[in-house]
């Protein structure tokens, strides 16, 4: 197989008429969504558990198996029962950390391809991959297909090296484009960076990441959470083709292709809101009920390291600023239990502490009862 030419961009034969309602019902979506995450005083702590989430989803959709619990209950010292997912959670915790990063950076200056080889020296840190090229674009062809297959049985060939600089600094050029409809673009721009595969490994996980940057700086939604990696996990089949399909590069493929995208965005911003909603109906709940039941000052910071970290040892709580003394937090954590509020998930045992969960949250943002 010979290595794929892409597209130039900006694509000009792009059929509007036949997207303007998908193009209609995306958008509304996203805003309503946004004006949820809007009125949040703080989304970073109340929307960290989606935030692990989508790190989960998105590196399952790569191949790795652990899960939202075994993440949160491995931050709290709880290690899978199985050796392969700490490698996993390895993973998964290197996405979350360079989603923070990125939002830091996108506050102070525009996206750019420096940016882009930082996220990848980060998400490669320390796993699998991690000596393919960290943090740097390729020079070599690399190909997609059955692991420990030839080229010559690929399902699909990247461009060139030689050839790929050029077409990264024309996407580059792209995404700052002003265009008609910004999640048309955005749909273009997360094809076309996959097409053009331009790092040895990590290229599915960064791709899906510049969905909420790309949102963020557009001032799209207010925070950098919105998870696509849900709807894509679902539909894995549909997002393949529809990308291996766009080596056609007809107005029909690409067409196809985008409003395949819109959907995504449509439903995936709906599911957002309701599980946002749901997480701050969730909060006012508990909010009320832990005042109630510890007649503390301490109540409303506690309920925020709960939802910062809903799976935890009380040791640790104990190192958050803002926390009162051990024995008035030991308190409050057993009124918690007895009240229902938290689950132990692993008794204490000599040196070994309790770990406890909020487990509502977690179910909540699982959509299952997990813990």
């Amino acid at each position: 197989m010979h290595p794929f030419e892409p597209q130039q961009l900006p694509i000009d034969d792009i059929p509007w008429d036949a997207l303007i309602p998908l193009i209609g019902r995306a958008n509304r979506s996203l805003a309503y969504y946004d004006g949820i995450l809007y009125g949040l005083a703080n989304p970073d702590v109340l929307l960290s558990p989606l935030t692990t989430r989508e790190a989960v989803l998105s590196s399952k959709i790569e191949g790795t198996q652990a899960t939202l619990g075994e993440v949160l209950k491995f931050e709290a010292g709880a290690a899978p029962a199985e050796e392969s997912r700490v490698r996993d959670i390895e993973e998964i915790m290197n996405y979350r950390r360079a989603m923070r990063r990125a939002e830091e950076e996108l506050k102070a200056r525009p996206f750019s391809l420096n940016l882009l080889k930082e996220l990848h020296a980060m998400l490669l840190d320390g796993v699998r991959g991690k000596f393919k090229a960290r943090g740097q674009f390729r020079t070599t062809q690399n190909w997609i297909g059955i692991p420990g297959t030839p080229i010559e049985e690929a399902h699909f060939v990247p461009p060139d090296p030689a050839q790929m600089i050029e077409h990264l600094y024309g996407w580059e050029k792209y995404y700052h484009f002003d265009r008609p409809d910004p999640l048309v673009q955005l749909a273009v721009i997360h094809a076309q960076f996959e097409l053009i595969h331009p790092f040895l490994d990590g290229n599915g996980r960064l791709g899906r990441m510049i969905v909420p940057l790309f949102l963020f700086e557009r001032k799209l939604i207010s925070s950098p959470v919105f998870y696509i990696s849900a709807y894509m996990e679902a539909h894995r089949e549909a997002y393949v083709a529809g990308l291996r399909a766009l080596s056609d590069k007809t107005p029909a493929v690409w067409a196809k292709w985008i409003g395949f995208f819109l959907e995504a965005m449509d439903e995936q911003a709906k599911e957002n809101a309701k599980k946002a909603q749901a997480i701050i109906d969730l909060y006012g709940r508990l909010k009320e009920r832990i005042i109630d039941l510890t007649h503390s000052q301490y109540a409303v910071p506690l309920l925020d390291s709960l939802f910062d970290q809903p799976v935890f040892t009380s040791s640790r709580l104990d190192e958050r600023s803002g926390m009162p003394s051990k024995p008035m937090v030991m308190n409050m954590l057993g009124r918690l239990k007895n009240a229902g509020i938290l689950t132990v998930v692993r008794e204490g045992s000599g040196r070994r502490p309790q770990i406890l969960a909020l487990t509502e949250l977690i179910n909540v943002c699982e959509g299952a009862d997990i813990i």
